[in-house]
């Protein structure tokens, strides 16, 4: 293990976190120094300090290991936590140290899950810094420390390559170091796009911004206690459910859309697959929502049905209408959504569509084995041939990922038994979705929540968002379970 390798780069890491509290703090003074004020100039004074020590007292090492790889990434997305939680902690009021944990943790991994009661009653400087949370865990803290990695570094590749899965990088068609810029490029995009959309479609320019980086991100931190429903506007309701889509897509496949500009790139079978589960979703909850009453016209009925799918499928977790009083079939299709939800190569969570095309594909690819034995069968996506070995991994996450489902719910149970909540709350946790069904829907908040029920939800959140692997690699580490 090389301290020095990890220390620096973790450094860079908490630097960007250093950086958007700066920013923060230039919106408290643009607001006439807010209440917020004294809380994130202590937090970007220690925050920026134990960033650039490293650079001060520790030599540059070019070289990393696996293993150095595996723990710059971990310990980058924890430390981001623990000195992301400083200005709310600092702050006070509803934030109590467990508070300000889980509204960390929930920011970078971009859940969206909050304990506030009364969003509206935040500093504008401290909602800023609740939506830059969400912008840098997006794109990614290792993302951002990739960035400022020479090219030509060995660094950068063995980075590149623990960061970004390799489903991600399937779609790119370019070397690693590109894969970071193109991902980038789009990510910026979207961000100065839906910002723009926002305010033509009547937002003022703050809510623009803090919509603009949540919805890129699909986060779902919003500025306002109602969230999008908020604004009633359709115009609004639609730049959004457009942005949610369009940022649960594969970057590598809009960006060589945009670059050609050509529709060609969605012709891509995973997009397909996502976009009829979409679909199928969206009528089925808008017939039972008419049905039961909670819309009083089709034409409300689809607008709400089609929001709330989209972004719990993007596991943005946005919403205009209150969901918590659905009935039970729409409310557990928003669940299942948000565990097969957008395509690998996003800023998505969850599952992803393309892990459960392969599934599903792979069960008929098995049936038609045993069935005829004889015959030759190929699972294909994209008309391309998928290896036997290359879909192991994927299938061994998604019966990873459902032992972890398992897991997590037992062990909150064990904790806060009779917790009504816990069965939504942990998948819509691990796949980053954030908001969850009944009290803990879009207009409801986690605050209400037992605390090993929090702690629970923050470890799923993170697990979520880092794929598990890289978890489990440092785990297996520090029990001494890999070769040296």
């Amino acid at each position: 293990m090389n301290v020095k390798v990890i220390s620096r780069n973790v450094g860079s890491a908490l630097l960007v976190s250093a950086l958007f509290m700066f920013l923060s703090i230039l919106v408290s003074v643009a607001n006439g120094n807010d209440s917020a004020l004294a809380a994130l100039l202590i937090s970007f004074t220690i925050t920026f300090t134990v960033g650039i020590f490293p650079f001060i007292f520790v030599r540059r090492a070019p070289e990393i290991s696996l293993k150095d790889g595996y723990l710059i990434i971990v310990l980058s997305w924890l430390l981001s936590f623990i000195f992301g939680m400083l200005p709310y902690a600092l702050w006070g009021g509803p934030f109590t140290v467990i508070n300000a944990w889980f509204e960390s943790v929930s920011g970078f991994t971009t859940t969206g899950a909050s304990i506030l009661e009364d969003i509206e009653a935040l500093p504008r400087s401290l909602l800023f810094w609740r939506s830059s949370t969400h912008f840098i865990g997006g794109l990614g803290v290792v993302v951002f420390l990739l960035l400022v990695i020479p090219s030509s570094s060995q660094m950068k590749l063995r980075l590149t390559n623990l960061e970004l899965s390799s489903l991600s990088k399937r779609e790119y068609r370019s070397g690693p170091n590109r894969t970071v810029y193109i991902f980038t490029y789009v990510y910026f995009g979207m961000l100065v796009a839906s910002f723009l959309c926002y305010l033509l479609a009547g937002m003022n320019p703050f809510d623009a911004i803090n919509h603009a980086m949540s919805v890129t991100a699909t986060g779902g931190f919003s500025t306002r206690n109602l969230s999008i429903g908020s604004f009633d506007s359709v115009a609004i309701d639609l730049v959004t459910m457009f942005f949610m889509l369009l940022s649960s897509l594969h970057f590598g496949m809009v960006y060589v859309a945009v670059v050609t500009r050509s529709l060609k790139p969605f012709r891509n079978e995973i997009f397909k697959f996502y976009i009829r589960i979409i679909i199928v979703t969206c009528v089925v909850v808008a017939i039972s929502l008419k049905a039961n009453g909670v819309a009083l016209s089709w034409g409300r009925a689809f607008l709400e049905s089609s929001f709330h799918v989209i972004s719990y499928a993007s596991t943005t977790g946005f919403g205009i209408s209150d969901n918590g009083i659905w009935p039970s079939l729409p409310s557990a299709l928003l669940v299942f959504v948000g565990i097969w939800c957008g395509m690998a190569g996003s800023t998505t969570g969850g599952i992803k569509s393309d892990r459960a095309l392969l599934l599903c594909k792979e069960v008929i690819y098995r049936l038609k084995t045993v069935l005829h034995p004889a015959s030759v069968n190929e699972v294909r996506i994209n008309r391309r041939v998928v290896r036997q070995e290359d879909i192991a991994p994927h299938i061994l996450y998604i019966a990873l990922y459902m032992m972890l489902i398992i897991i997590s719910l037992a062990v909150n149970l064990a904790l806060n038994p009779g917790n009504s909540n816990a069965v939504a709350a942990t998948f819509t946790s691990l796949s980053n979705v954030g908001p969850a069904i009944r009290d803990l829907g879009v207009f409801g908040n986690f605050g209400a929540e037992p605390v090993g029920a929090k702690i629970m939800y923050t470890i799923d959140m993170f697990l979520g968002r880092v794929e598990i692997y890289p978890v489990l690699a440092v785990i297996m580490m520090i029990t001494g379970k890999t070769a040296k």
